[in-house]
């Protein structure tokens, strides 16, 4: 529904620069990207739309990334109303938590957090936009990027720079870079990590899943930022003509962004094969459960590589800091891996057959979509309609979430098997 009342808006003469409707499909799909966080646009954002459509598109961005149920309990503590009981279950599954009888306090946690931390991204930005631009220009442009950073989207207002090239403009800019990846990385982090990265002092007392997420998010970043720097160090259309220092902050914030983010500090399209590799790799995995990012998420990866780990040494159960790890999660984990490869290639095979464009681009376009990073190679505007109808359903598909959706159908089914199967043995490998 929010996405149709966004698509109505945005259709409307109002929101267009010219006066002229963008169109349904422009209208659709940038109300798809923006209420799902992708950063997937047909159209420049500052180019095509009038000051109303911008702000049409930062209400989505901020609903589509703080979450639906944040959104509906600040409407409850707003008209100081007591949520039932099923109300705090929505609540407490909208952020991954089984506690709901804390469920009222964890949500406020977050949507004070929330605005806090945008409202200190958007304070530095603006700060710096007015070493350029006059004060409610730079507000503007502060106020904006915070919130599309922290709510992982990736849609910028720059095209008046140079229409649909993103933030590459300012792609060796530290401020900037460092503040838009600091934003990107606490909304990618979850709700729940901060709740409890704040209440619990001490790091050994935080539980398993903070301190994956944690050590999973930050080799990630590391060890992105060095095989981007490796790779690209000497494509001159990239990285090549940057000094030390420039190359050392693109080559992070690429890392950053690439995971769910969205904004491009240098030309995705320009990158080497090897470099759309890597990008497409860390845009699978994506961000963390419970926050604005998407993708399969970073403790499913790690899941999944404990599971392969133990398996290859011969043993049963996978384990992460002296504790063993569900077979129900380890289940889950590769349900929604599965799920995921299969809808990526299907969806770039799909696309091969229809468009004129190379696997490697196609395949970057459609785990962008799915996993809702928003990177593009510079090909979405050109796909014809089918293709591009494929990206609006794989936006909305990663963002529902993949494991919700799936476990969301085992829930109606509680009958159980009346009899079993003898076993037979397969040869496997």
């Amino acid at each position: 529904m929010i996405i149709l009342v966004g698509t109505a808006l945005l259709a409307l003469p109002a929101a267009s620069r010219d006066g002229k409707s963008c169109g349904l499909l422009i209208a659709l799909f940038t109300a798809t990207s923006t209420t799902c966080v992708t950063g997937l646009a047909l159209v420049d954002t500052w180019t095509q739309f009038s000051g109303f459509g911008q702000g049409v598109i930062l209400m989505l961005i901020e609903v589509g990334g703080i979450g639906f149920m944040s959104v509906a309990s600040m409407l409850v503590f707003f008209i100081r109303k007591k949520a039932s009981f099923s109300q705090q279950l929505l609540m407490a599954q909208s952020i991954g938590t089984d506690d709901i009888g804390d469920v009222l306090r964890v949500q406020k946690r977050i949507l004070y957090g929330a605005f806090l931390i945008q409202s200190c991204g958007a304070i530095i930005l603006t700060i710096r936009f007015c070493q350029e631009y006059r004060f409610f220009t730079a507000l503007k442009l502060g106020v904006f990027h915070a919130v599309s950073a922290f709510c992982n989207a990736g849609f910028d207002i720059l095209g008046f720079k140079e229409p649909g090239t993103s933030i590459c403009c300012y792609g060796t800019d530290a401020v900037i870079c460092l503040t838009l990846s600091a934003l990107i990385i606490l909304g990618g982090l979850g709700f729940l990590v901060w709740d409890e990265v704040l209440r619990v002092s001490q790091p050994k007392k935080w539980s398993v899943y903070t301190k994956l997420v944690l050590l999973t998010t930050g080799l990630l970043i590391i060890g992105g930022m060095i095989l981007l720097s490796v790779i690209e160090w000497q494509n001159p259309k990239t990285l090549g003509e940057m000094s030390i220092f420039e190359k050392l902050i693109a080559s992070f914030f690429q890392s950053v962004t690439m995971r769910t983010a969205g904004f491009a500090g240098i030309s995705q399209g320009d990158l080497t094969e090897a470099g759309k590799g890597i990008s497409i790799f860390l845009m699978l995995i994506g961000g963390s459960s419970g926050s604005t990012a998407g993708g399969l998420k970073t403790v499913t990866f790690i899941v999944l590589l404990l599971f392969l780990w133990s398996r290859v040494c011969g043993k049963e159960d996978a384990c992460a800091f002296y504790r063993t790890i569900s077979h129900k999660d380890i289940l889950n984990a590769l349900t929604i891996f599965g799920m995921m490869i299969v809808l990526s290639f299907a969806g770039t095979i799909f696309i091969c057959a229809c468009e004129p464009v190379s696997f490697i681009d196609s395949l970057f376009e459609v785990v962008s979509a799915i996993s809702t990073a928003g990177l593009s190679t510079g090909i979405t505007a050109s796909l014809s309609v089918p293709s591009k109808l494929l990206l609006i359903a794989f936006m909305y598909f990663g963002r529902v979430g993949l494991l919700t959706i799936s476990l969301g159908f085992l829930r109606t089914r509680h009958s159980t098997d009346q009899f079993k199967y003898a076993e037979t043995n397969l040869l496997i490998g």
